[in-house]
């Protein structure tokens, strides 16, 4: 019986934290200087809808207002873990990303591109200045050439 149960009791090699990449501190203050503008901007922007909203918004829009919100509002933790919270910012450039291929290009190329669709594509495309920021070769690392989590 001892032997099962030291199977299931994690050693101490189990316990010791992963050794994580080193990340300069410029680095690390840029990542949090992007997590300081996604929470701000979304703050500033998003956040006096969810407080203060008609019946009318909640049914036509509620549901964006409410997924931005919490977008904002957990980028706010990337202040504080810039490296942890990194699926969070790449939530922000995918998103952002989809919104202008799949949709702002279509309306350009069909030049139907409106005043209110401009507006939405210049708050968008301002993503970019995201983009230097991420640690792409950690995000590559992490992301894609790690292996899973096991399944069962």
């Amino acid at each position: 019986m001892n032997s099962a149960m030291a199977s299931l009791t994690p050693s101490a090699t189990d316990l010791s934290p992963v050794s994580a990449p080193e990340f300069s501190l410029v680095r690390l203050y840029a990542l949090r200087a992007a997590y300081f503008i996604m929470a701000a901007g979304i703050g500033i922007f998003m956040w006096p809808t969810v407080l203060h909203h008609t019946s009318d918004l909640a049914v036509a829009n509620g549901i964006r207002f409410a997924l931005l919100g919490g977008l904002g509002f957990t980028a706010a933790w990337g202040i504080r873990y810039p490296i942890q919270m990194l699926p969070i910012l790449l939530f922000e450039l995918i998103w952002k990303a989809i919104y202008l291929l799949a949709f702002a290009l279509p309306l350009w190329s069909a030049h139907q591109i409106t005043p209110a669709a401009a507006e939405d594509i210049k708050a968008v495309a301002m993503v970019i200045i995201f983009i230097p920021v991420v640690p792409w070769r950690y995000v590559f690392n992490q992301y894609i050439l790690k292996p899973s989590e096991r399944w069962k």
